[in-house]
């Protein structure tokens, strides 16, 4: 499974609660924080996925977070 894959997953999972990047990559176990980063934004506009600034559904902290809504 890719990085991608499991971002997706993680993503889809959380559908429709946002989580932002820091969170992904402390559940997914990544070592570097842009790996999720750079997943997000390749996922941001597709199929569901949308990207913005709002509160993290897991820290609460309001920042870049993404969320899933299937259409």
């Amino acid at each position: 499974m890719t990085v991608l894959d499991q971002v997706r997953g993680l993503i889809e999972r959380l559908s429709p609660e946002p989580i932002c990047d820091d969170c992904i990559s402390e559940r997914l176990g990544l070592s570097v924080r842009q790996h999720a980063n750079h997943k997000t934004r390749e996922l941001a506009g597709t199929r569901g996925f949308e990207r913005r600034k709002d509160a993290c559904s897991i820290c609460g902290g309001d920042k870049k977070v993404i969320r899933f809504r299937a259409k």
